[in-house]
């Protein structure tokens, strides 16, 4: 092998550890999703959570909430299921922009939490031929991805990966940023780099700030609804008006910029753990109880919202 070959094999090799080239909340992010919405769990969910948790998760789906990130590259078909694009506009279209590459339909992250829904309403029933431990993984992933708002990005830069910044003195792409650099630089700046300080930063913000929105955040009706097109379409907005905004190539993105948009990604972890609790909540409800479900739910997570306000205060 010649100089000139090894020479350019480990430039290439600098390039890609340089310009991280990301698809997912980092493994912090889905964390604090996973272990928000385990807070919000019926007890049906908890067990039926439980019993379908692989053995090394302990219990504890937030453990386990970046598998789907971990088996990408065995499972290749899975790559698409992680995002959605758009033709560079602000506004999404399940019909026009869930696909992948090659053109195949419901290939996108809407598409995937739909899916992954249907086959969990098969648990407790006869076989259903699916590996519903790999369908709650699945899900409870794509439900923290769809929540970054550049999951829902401009196909041109594929949700921010191509246009390379600055993060103060990093060299990164905008997507990393969204990622992982802001919830990096938040622990160390806020948090003592300790994540649960965080998750209960987040948490009193659910039960206080938020806490009159929580209807505004899951108001599915019937059973097989999950709202992702909803969630979809608010990231593409939230995208526009704040992670692409005052962004070009190669822009230094410092206090200004993480001061901002700050609040904007909490709130999106917060959004994804309850909304996350509630569709498991709908998946495992008991069909023999009375009442409108989505009501029932929706009651179901308030109660738990304010018990947890009380017993903090």
């Amino acid at each position: 092998m010649g100089l000139p070959v090894i020479l350019l094999r480990i430039f290439l090799l600098l390039a890609i550890t340089m310009v991280p080239i990301s698809d997912a909340w980092g493994k912090e992010g889905h964390f604090m999703v996973c272990k928000i919405a385990e807070n919000y769990f019926s007890d049906r969910t908890s067990t039926a959570v439980s019993e379908l948790l692989p053995a090394d998760a302990g219990g504890d789906l937030a453990s386990v909430c970046s598998w789907a990130d971990e088996v990408r590259f065995r499972y290749r078909w899975s790559s698409p299921l992680h995002y959605i694009n758009t033709p560079g506009v602000c506004n999404y279209k399940y019909s026009r922009d869930c696909h992948n590459a090659k053109g195949e339909k419901d290939m996108c992250v809407v598409g995937a939490i739909n899916n992954y829904t249907t086959q969990l309403q098969s648990y407790g029933g006869d076989s259903s031929g699916y590996d519903l431990s790999e369908s709650l993984l699945f899900l409870a992933h794509f439900v923290g991805d769809v929540h970054q708002p550049l999951h829902v990005g401009f196909q041109v830069d594929e949700g921010g990966n191509t246009i390379i910044v600055h993060w103060y003195r990093r060299k990164t792409n905008l997507h990393h940023v969204w990622d992982v650099n802001m919830i990096e630089t938040a622990m160390k700046d806020f948090y003592n780099n300790d994540l649960n300080s965080m998750i209960e930063a987040i948490q009193m913000n659910i039960t206080e700030t938020w806490a009159g929105e929580i209807h505004q955040w899951e108001t599915c009706r019937g059973r097989s609804v999950t709202c992702a097109d909803k969630f979809a379409s608010e990231s593409i907005q939230l995208a526009c008006d704040y992670a692409y905004q005052d962004v070009e190539e190669d822009s230094t993105l410092e206090d200004d910029y993480f001061y901002s948009r700050l609040p904007v990604l909490e709130k999106r972890i917060a959004q994804a753990g309850v909304r996350l609790a509630t569709i498991l909540n709908r998946i495992f409800y008991d069909s023999s109880a009375s009442g409108n479900l989505n009501d029932l739910l929706l009651k179901s997570v308030v109660e738990i919202i304010e018990a947890n306000t009380i017993s903090a205060k």
